[in-house]
């Protein structure tokens, strides 16, 4: 069995990156990003890398809000499914939401079984108070859309099931 390492992502995995990201964009399971808004974001991956240094998984931490944050772009090659990539890399990503003061994890995923087994629980509504929610509907990011259910994302998300942890719980 082959070992890996999860590490904080770098500049010169973004294409990697890209490259594990383009065939669930093309099968409609995550959405794509363009290789700039991958290089902006660089700084909240983590990847996973098998001995030979080829990029096996990633994963990426949003700060949403002082207490919030997306677990979002969380992939792990085929060949590697089902040997801990995954749990590691939403490890590594707990690690450190912990350390920048997070206590909440929002995903949105068709891996409802795997999100689960990580203490993650499906959401409804009102998830935030409505001070937040107020704050939080100025973002033009999507993945705050998303959190908050809104509307204009439903079409791009339809299927996925929006999940959240709360640390240290």
């Amino acid at each position: 069995m082959s070992s890996y390492t999860v590490r904080p992502a770098r500049t010169g995995d973004v294409r990697a990156i890209r490259d594990l990201l383009e065939p669930f964009v093309q099968r409609r399971i995550l959405l794509g990003k363009d290789l700039v808004v991958l290089y902006e974001a660089v700084q909240e991956f983590v990847v996973a890398e098998d001995t030979d240094g080829r990029l096996i998984g990633c994963g990426a931490l949003h700060v949403m809000w002082e207490d919030l944050a997306e677990v979002r772009t969380l992939i792990v090659a085929d060949g590697w499914l089902h040997r801990g990539v995954g749990r590691l890399i939403v490890d590594a990503l707990e690690d450190r939401a912990t350390t920048l003061g997070v206590r909440r994890l929002f995903c949105l995923t068709f891996e409802v079984d795997f999100f689960e087994r990580r203490g993650f629980a499906p959401i409804g509504e009102q998830v935030v108070d409505p001070d937040v929610y107020s704050q939080l509907i100025r973002s033009p990011d999507e993945g705050v859309a998303e959190f908050l259910d809104l509307a204009h994302v439903k079409p791009n998300t339809l299927g996925n099931t929006r999940m959240l942890k709360t640390l240290g719980a």
